[in-house]
């Protein structure tokens, strides 16, 4: 029996490649990748990044020389902070490069365009003047392409550039021949000008303009479209900004400052008001309030206190606080975010596999066809020159480029965006998904409803103690309890009045399944499940606390009922606007929780939820799950626990929100930072809207080569017409997916102003009825 030989453990690497150009680029890269064994490779020409997945005794180094043989610059990604500095400067000075040369062949091209075009302004020997002007911009201005084609022609492939460069070269060069030997170079030449390319006058016509349009219109396409997609990527360099650099610790030695890669778990740091915090932590000491608006996407700064969890890149707007570190590094939720972005960046959706597919063959087929152009004008005797414009037209309308561009600048723009809303996407995969979602499974605990116990309803007998001194003295008797009921009750009694700390509790008793009781203030307070015969008021309110699923808990002062709290797991705010919304878009809602049939009933009568299931274990609800696909459902589950990863990761698309467990946020496909339901909505919208520009891109980029080409063949193109739509194709595109940059959910004015209404609420807090 032959011994199986295990499969070989599979690693992930990104490799920076430079030198790419078009879609024809990106598919030569990742076919030279996939040439090795076990190697496959996705390229973004986007981001210029390489994701290759090989086995891990193929060396990095031998990848990164498959990409060097392919004609392109590679090399493997440094330490994260070296990595953004050294790309921040590369960028800063790429785009110095490509301003000086655009300038120049501005200064250059204008003058020759603008005699070549303009019968009237050709003086005695400006056919000369044009040539000196136009030769640096054949040879300097456009040496990166003949630079590029050079190099591909060494490794037997053709590019965008190769088009270009054979275009520039084709034109300067007739246009050298009309002048040195075939008559165009004599003091009396007069040329006209239109934009439909004719050639009448024998060997006397030059192509000069067109030598420098293609390279000054493709330089100025190439510089614009470079700033849009540097723009594209602005979201993932804001969230790598947020990080901190030094950090204030403050232990035996008294305060310091230290780079923030020095600072250990458990260390206590200092944040400063203004400041931004560090790292991961929890309050040690002091009060303040925290914006997390642009690490969550949350508008509302929160009040934190000691115990109070932080989240590093926030930024505290109150008083002094003490922290102490709980993660740093590569575990810091805003590593996570800024990885969790990168990832999704990276990635490939299936309709840019297609173009890139297309790309690949794209430009032979375009040399081929540039050929055969030529061929057929002079076979037909036609004049060469009118043979040379068809075929120069030909070379440099087609453009890969915009294919290249159509998905990853939409991704790049609607993954920034998306985490800025709070929005975090696995990859184009997700996004995909998200749009075809046609059913969604909400769980209930921490989900839809705040996940902790808190006082929904009180209600009080009129009378001299009223209902706020009611509620601090049953909050004064549960101070020292740690029933989750009763830690309610305090919790709601520290928020009620003004009358500062909760006062001293005697005589204190607790009797295990009916409540505590204690003298507070001179007065005998029992605080327990309610029993015997209660006044109309409290037994109307009992009947309403348990139609609503809700705990009641009866106050006797002294043995007289005084009042009924009803204590539950509150909506949160927004949620039954989340489920309209979510109808309203086409989604089914379905509740799924491990809860009681009662409490699920309840929830799902306040949001109008038709379908519940409750009591449902972890694999009931992936059994839901997998019955719900096999009926046709594309069914997205949310859930924020333990026992929700199992149907996270069975369902088309799992959504985890931000503050739930870390075994659900690892199974699911989308994270909602915010851990709030209504951001499901403007991810749903947002994905639509993305999957929608992806395919304007596209019909744009395959459809201005369908009609645009056959112009060119047809010799209804003049070439410098050509290079300008060629290098206006491209920037649409970018310019197209930028629009995404500034996409609004509706109601985000509301939303930033708390003003989203939910069905019943008090204090802030939804209140189940």
């Amino acid at each position: 029996m032959t011994a199986v030989e295990p499969a070989a453990e599979l690693v992930v690497t990104d490799i920076a490649v430079g030198g790419m150009t078009c879609a024809a680029c990106v598919r030569r890269v990742e076919k030279k990748l996939g040439k090795l064994a076990g190697v496959t490779a996705s390229v973004n020409l986007a981001t210029g990044l390489a994701r290759v997945s090989h086995p891990a005794d193929v060396a990095p180094d031998s990848l990164v020389a498959a990409v060097e043989q392919a004609g392109y610059q590679a090399a493997l990604p440094v330490r994260e902070d070296e990595q953004e500095s050294a790309a921040a400067d590369g960028e800063e000075a790429e785009s110095r490069r490509e301003r000086e040369r655009l300038t120049v062949t501005a200064l250059l091209a204008v003058p020759v365009l603008v005699l070549s075009m303009v019968p009237a302004l050709q003086f005695r020997d400006w056919q000369w003047l044009c040539f000196v002007l136009a030769a640096p911009v054949a040879v300097w201005s456009a040496w990166p392409f003949h630079v590029r084609a050079l190099r591909g022609l060494r490794h037997s492939t053709a590019t965008m550039d190769t088009l270009v460069s054979l275009g520039t070269v084709a034109s300067f060069t007739w246009s050298a021949y009309a002048l040195f030997l075939g008559g165009a170079g004599g003091p009396g030449m007069r040329m006209s000008f239109s934009l439909l390319p004719s050639a009448s006058d024998g060997g006397a016509h030059l192509y000069l303009e067109a030598a420098v349009s293609v390279p000054l219109f493709v330089l100025t396409g190439r510089f614009l479209e470079g700033r849009a997609r540097r723009g594209t990527g602005a979201a993932l360099r804001s969230l790598a900004e947020l990080a901190a650099k030094k950090v204030t610790v403050r232990d035996e030695l008294g305060e310091r400052p230290i780079p923030i890669e020095r600072l250990r778990v458990g260390q206590t740091f200092v944040v400063r008001p203004g400041e931004r915090v560090a790292t991961d932590g929890r309050v040690t000491r002091g009060t303040s309030a925290v914006d997390l608006s642009l690490v969550t996407g949350e508008s509302e700064p929160v009040e934190v206190g000691p115990g109070s969890a932080l989240v590093g890149g926030a930024v505290n707007a109150g008083g002094l606080l003490l922290v102490a570190a709980t993660a740093v590094g590569a575990d810091t939720r805003l590593a996570r975010i800024t990885r969790l972005v990168a990832e999704a960046q990276a990635g490939k959706a299936r309709a840019q596999r297609l173009a890139d597919a297309v790309a690949g063959v794209f430009v032979p087929v375009v040399l081929a066809l540039a050929v055969t152009v030529l061929g057929f004008w002079l076979g037909a005797g036609a004049d060469p020159q009118a043979a040379l414009t068809a075929c120069v037209a030909v070379l440099v309308v087609a453009c890969p480029c915009a294919l290249g561009l159509a998905t990853p600048t939409a991704l790049m723009a609607a993954t920034g965006r998306g985490a800025q809303l709070g929005v975090l996407v696995r990859g184009p995969q997700t996004l995909e998904a998200l749009q075809r979602v046609d059913t969604v499974v909400l769980d209930k605990t921490g989900t839809l409803t705040t996940g902790h116990m808190t006082v929904a309803r009180v209600t009080a007998l009129p009378g001299a103690l009223g209902q706020e001194a009611v509620v601090r003295l049953a909050g004064a008797v549960e101070q020292g309890s740690e029933h989750p009921i009763g830690q309610a009750v305090t919790a709601c009694a520290r928020r009620t009045g003004d009358a500062g700390p909760l006062p001293d509790v005697t005589d204190f008793a607790a009797v295990p399944g009916h409540g505590v009781s204690g003298r507070v203030d001179g007065l005998m307070i029992e605080v327990g499940a309610p029993d015997g015969r209660l006044p109309d008021e409290l037994a109307t309110a009992l009947t309403a606390a348990e139609a609503a699923a809700h705990t009641p808990v009866l106050v006797r002062v002294d043995g007289r009922a005084e009042a009924l709290i009803a204590v539950g797991d509150v909506l949160r705010p927004g949620s039954y606007r989340a489920v309209d919304r979510l109808r309203r878009l086409g989604i089914r809602p379905v509740l799924a929780t491990g809860d009681r049939a009662a409490p699920a009933g309840a929830v799902a009568a306040a949001l109008g939820i038709e379908e519940v299931h409750a009591r449902c274990t972890p694999e009931g609800k992936a059994a839901l799950v997998r019955e719900l696909r096999r009926g046709g459902a594309r069914v997205a589950v949310v859930g924020d626990g333990v026992n929700d990863a199992a149907a996270l990761a069975g369902a088309d698309l799992g959504i985890a929100m931000g503050s739930g467990a870390d075994v659900a946020i690892g199974a699911a496909d989308l994270t909602l930072a915010r851990g709030d339901i209504e951001v499901l909505v403007d991810a749903v919208r947002l994905a639509r809207r993305t999957l929608g520009t992806i395919r304007a891109n596209l019909a744009w980029a395959f459809g201005y080569n369908v009609v645009t080409v056959p112009l060119a063949m047809v010799g209804l193109l003049d070439p410098m017409v050509a290079a300008a739509a060629m290098s206006a194709s491209s920037v649409l595109v970018v310019a197209n997916s930028l629009r995404l940059r500034g996409w609004q959910p509706s109601g985000a004015r509301g939303r930033a102003h708390g003003t989203y209404g939910t069905r019943g609420t008090r204090g802030g807090k939804a209140v189940v009825r």
